[in-house]
């Protein structure tokens, strides 16, 4: 989401709306993001897809189990998961 602000802001007046509506949700500004998913891809999971990793900085989940519900058709083991949610603490 932070992203699409920064492509939005190349935009017109109705994009200033749009813009609004996404700062409300948006946790990390758009530099953050950047450095998150380095950080993530940096870990070498596997199991973790370019999908996966756009969601997981979208939800910033604080748990395994909110980390789990992004994986659907996979699983990660203890070690993985709390690789990517110490990483995610990093950034709220």
């Amino acid at each position: 989401m932070a992203e699409v602000i920064e492509y939005l802001k190349k935009g017109g007046e109705s994009e200033a709306e749009i813009i609004g509506f996404i700062k409300k949700f948006n946790k990390l500004k758009a530099k953050e993001v950047k450095e998150l998913r380095q950080e993530i891809e940096a870990l070498v999971i596997m199991k973790v897809k370019p999908e996966y990793v756009v969601k997981i900085i979208d939800l910033l989940p604080e748990s395994a189990e909110e980390l789990n519900k992004i994986f659907v058709d996979v699983s990660l083991d203890g070690d993985e998961t709390k690789k990517i949610l110490d990483t995610i603490k990093k950034y709220k």
